[in-house]
């Protein structure tokens, strides 16, 4: 798998992906389709509030995704990169492909402040990579007012 970024013949990939990824067991809740038409619109105006990076198969057809949502943090005191959404198709997990994604986002951000991620307790094994790759559980309880 290459790692690279979301290109804009990605389209139905990142799409598919999204919609997979919001009805895994350890996701929270649906989104409506659109949304993932409108954060791929938003990712091909060249927006430096998010970005996204794929694993693609030799035939350049990804299978993975991490939409990165770029924001300030106050608290860390400097640049924070928000691992929003990390998905590997179900058939491919298990072969690093998630750390790659994560390389290359650090990679990416090299001077960033932070990382951070939401990861639910419905699943164990990718807060397991994540602790392995040096994150750390907050001890924060996240609210949102939705419009």
């Amino acid at each position: 798998m290459e790692i690279r970024e979301i290109l804009p013949w990605d389209k139905p990939h990142f799409c598919r992906m999204v919609h997979a990824f919001y009805r895994l067991p350890a996701v929270a809740h649906v989104i409506p389709d659109d949304h993932a038409e409108r954060t791929f619109d938003l990712l091909m105006h060249d927006t430096p509030y998010a970005r996204c990076f794929v694993a693609a198969d030799a035939h350049d057809v990804p299978h993975a995704y991490c939409l990165c949502a770029i924001t300030w943090s106050n608290e860390a005191g400097g640049l924070c990169v928000w691992l929003e959404e990390l998905m590997v198709e179900d058939t491919l997990r298990g072969q690093g492909i998630g750390q790659k994604l994560i390389a290359a986002v650090r990679a990416a951000y090299p001077d960033a402040a932070r990382f951070r991620l939401e990861v639910t307790d419905e699943n164990p094994r990718a807060a397991a990579l994540y602790r392995t790759l040096g994150f750390e559980d907050l001890e924060y309880r996240q609210m949102v007012l939705d419009r």
